[in-house]
């Protein structure tokens, strides 16, 4: 057991006190006018373009005290409200460093100096830039405990070694993660909800059913006593040496198509993972059965997810009418007495979250759905239709990624959409193929809000989910059904 004597808690800050509560007022005055500039500069805020308004301190852990030494780094680590106009506040997760002087190697990490309040004269920069204070973390990680409203908790049987050198990963762009040698991949959420994220509920659930497709949580650690429940706040989990990204796997595979390059096995094999983890999920979690009302709310929220991209992305609108022919499908399905089987899902489905693995094949990440909906509605049983219809338009995105206009995209977006369903059907014994309403439904769903994705972020990009728009919206042909064929 390691020595956690250095670990205390400052002063925590509810809701119920902020506005009196001298601790808040202090730490604020130093830190409101540097994350203004510096939090919008991320990637992972989701309000920019929006002004900051101000911060309310949920809050506040010393988990390095500073030591009075010029040197000497300290861990603050912070929840904090971000207020901006038109819309709730948002909770982020922040671990602050401090110190007199920021050395050269962590310049690029510099928030900013702090003038007045409790950090008055120290610098402040982003944590997990440091190698000192990562590493802290992961010691903290090994110890199962609280420190104020932080509880750290671990599997009965996780073994987590100390001396791991720490890097941070520069791959993702909603959360934070930090890789400990070639052993674990410790992920902070930035963005913070009550309720147990599903990225560790999920997880957890099929580690502890035995499922080769997931990397298996070994510690986590989450706020409490500040809302109705703990909002889960970072995951630590087995890491993947010698993985391969099934993104990068798939556009290698694209740029050799003219060569004869085939990804159909990988995307064959990939189907049948995909089914392994639904299985697995149903059987680990309850299930349930949308009917009519619950379908029709369902189509509903489709169609004014279309509305408002058609509101702000006028492009679309010639193919409004088409589209809304797939909601309209899925509701007469509702009313003539459909159902659909819905579980726990993934919730963001794409090549980019699955890992070809030497050891394991295909193993899928980031269970944490789409993070800009809300955390109750990724917690809720979806239909697996919905994983199904989310790879298939990653399919299509790494067909056209290089050149939207290539003669060979659509062939090629077609084989692997093709050999990806069939392998879902060998292995889970129901066949997307026989959804063709829903399978249509949430492909135009998905592709509807890729258009307002790339619109507002990469305008280039555009004419991918485009051509998909088009091929959906048309009224005179069915939705295709995809072959079972897996070979040109």
């Amino acid at each position: 057991m390691s020595d956690t004597s250095w670990l205390r808690p400052i002063t925590t800050v509810t809701s119920a006190a902020r506005a009196s509560a001298p601790e808040a007022s202090g730490l604020l005055r130093s830190l409101t006018p540097l994350l203004r500039e510096w939090l919008p500069r991320q990637r992972w805020f989701a309000g920019k373009g929006r002004p900051i308004t101000g911060f309310g301190l949920v809050c506040a852990t010393e988990l390095l005290p500073a030591d009075g030494g010029a040197d000497a780094p300290a861990l603050l680590h912070l929840l904090l409200d971000v207020h901006q106009p038109d819309c709730p506040p948002d909770c982020y997760q922040l671990l602050v460093g401090t110190r007199e002087l920021l050395p050269p190697a962590l310049a690029s990490a510099l928030i900013g100096r702090a003038v007045g309040g409790r950090l008055d004269g120290l610098t402040l920069y982003e944590g997990l830039h440091d190698p000192r204070l990562a590493t802290l973390l992961l010691e903290r990680m090994r110890t199962s405990g609280s420190d104020g409203h932080l509880r750290f908790s671990a599997e009965p049987d996780a073994v987590i070694p100390s001396g791991l050198a720490p890097r941070l990963s520069v791959a993702e762009q909603s959360n934070s993660s930090v890789i400990y040698g070639d052993t674990f991949i410790l992920k902070l959420f930035r963005r913070i909800s009550p309720g147990c994220n599903p990225d560790l509920e999920l997880s957890l659930a099929l580690a502890r059913v035995g499922s080769a497709r997931v990397a298996a949580p070994v510690a986590w650690f989450e706020a409490t006593g500040l809302h109705e429940e703990p909002a889960t706040l970072g995951v630590l989990q087995r890491y993947l040496p010698g993985s391969s990204d099934g993104w990068e796997l798939a556009l290698r595979a694209v740029d050799g198509a003219v060569a004869g390059a085939d990804f159909t096995d990988h995307a064959r094999a990939l189907g049948r993972a995909t089914a392994e983890v639904h299985t697995a999920l149903a059987d680990a979690l309850p299930t349930t059965l949308l009917r009519r009302p619950q379908i029709q709310r369902l189509a509903t929220s489709m169609a004014e997810r279309l509305d408002a991209t058609v509101a702000a992305v006028p492009a679309l609108a010639p193919y409004r009418t088409g589209l809304l022919d797939a909601f309209r499908d899925l509701v007469t399905f509702g009313s003539d007495g459909g159902t659909v089987r819905a579980q726990r899902i993934h919730g963001d489905l794409h090549l980019g979250q699955a890992l070809w693995t030497p050891a394991q094949g295909w193993v899928l990440i980031d269970f944490e759905g789409e993070p800009a909906r809300p955390l109750t509605e990724r917690r809720r049983p979806h239909s697996p239709v919905q994983d199904v219809a989310g790879m298939l338009r990653s399919f299509d995105y790494a067909a056209r990624h290089r050149d939207p206009a290539s003669p060979y995209a659509a062939e090629w977006a077609d084989r692997h959409r093709a050999a990806f369903v069939a392998g879902y059907a060998e292995r889970s014994g129901s066949d997307p193929n026989d959804s063709p309403v829903l399978l249509r439904a949430y492909e135009t769903d998905k592709a509807v809000y890729e258009v307002v994705y790339e619109a507002r972020h990469r305008p280039d990009w555009l004419p991918i989910p485009m051509a998909a728009i088009e091929r959906l919206c048309r009224p005179a042909a069915p939705f295709a059904r995809l072959s079972r064929r897996t070979r040109p």
